[in-house]
């Protein structure tokens, strides 16, 4: 249980970063086009890159011992650069987000959410190499990945279907300001809890 809510934990903040991606399925939702496909394109994908994350990291990091410190390392790299980043838009303000007008064909909205996804260098570093780095220190890893598995369904049917009573809040460029301010902090304490293990 303890590696299921760790994954659930991990993926989650991971993925909570307002990037390409969360964007598109935010707008989706913002005009209620193609909804369910979007979220389930972008949850299933995420679902792979997970469990190869999981699976193959181990397996690596057998047959090369000093690879998942070193992995361990550049993720706390990457999440303190990241977590600064957030933390300076924060600090900047002035985001907003707001639903574009466009109506895109169903063929069309799952082939931009699929290039958004496996096109994004990020997704590879934090699925396939930060995720299946945290895994490798707990022996359920299937546990771990289920619960990152879970926190990407979860995470992205919410962004799609809250979207319309997120609208009002994220017009606010203060609210953007909140958000960043909180994916800033859950940043570090990632890289924290890296660098200590």
């Amino acid at each position: 249980m303890q590696a299921a809510l760790a994954g659930f934990g991990l993926g989650l903040s991971l993925i909570l970063a307002i990037g390409a991606q969360n964007a598109f399925v935010l707008r989706q939702g913002l005009v209620q086009r193609h909804v369910f496909a979007v979220c389930l394109t972008c949850a299933v994908s995420d679902a792979l890159l997970i469990i190869a994350g999981v699976a193959g990291f181990g397996a690596l990091t057998r047959a090369v011992p000093w690879l998942e410190m070193a992995m361990r390392l550049g993720g706390a790299a990457f999440l303190l650069w990241y977590g600064a980043l957030s933390l300076l838009r924060s600090w900047r303000g002035g985001d907003t987000l707001k639903a574009g007008a466009e109506q895109q064909s169903l063929t069309a909205a799952l082939l931009t959410c699929l290039a958004l996804t496996w096109l994004n260098p990020h997704v590879y570093l934090d699925t396939l190499v930060l995720l299946g780095a945290v895994s490798a220190k707990y022996d359920a890893k299937l546990g771990f990945a289920l619960g990152a598995v879970t926190a990407s369904f979860v995470f992205f049917f919410t962004l799609g279907y809250g979207a319309r009573l997120l609208a009002p809040v994220l017009a606010r460029p203060g609210a953007w300001r909140t958000v960043d301010a909180l994916i800033g902090v859950l940043m570090w304490t990632i890289a924290a809890t890296l660098l200590q293990s």
